[in-house]
């Protein structure tokens, strides 16, 4: 029997998480007639769930993810890290 560690990140399973969630908030958004990046900046900004439809559960998907590890994941994103 091979006897192997199993490594796991779970800075890696947090961003998957957050990109699933807001990749589903975006896309009730958008069946929703809203524009989505518009709305999810409103949320950032505002922390106000109102931003965020009900549909499909994203108002309570969006608000399981803390507002600061969102923006942490966003900007590492856009800085390609």
């Amino acid at each position: 029997m091979d006897d192997f560690t199993r490594k796991f990140n779970l800075a890696m399973e947090k961003d998957e998480e957050i990109r699933h969630v807001l990749s589903t908030v975006y896309q009730a958004l958008e069946e929703k007639g809203y524009n989505p990046i518009n709305q999810i900046v409103g949320y950032i900004l505002s922390e106000d769930p109102t931003y965020i439809t009900n549909h499909n559960n994203a108002r309570t998907l969006i608000r399981k993810i803390d507002r600061d590890e969102l923006l942490q994941v966003l900007v590492r994103k856009y800085l390609g890290q």
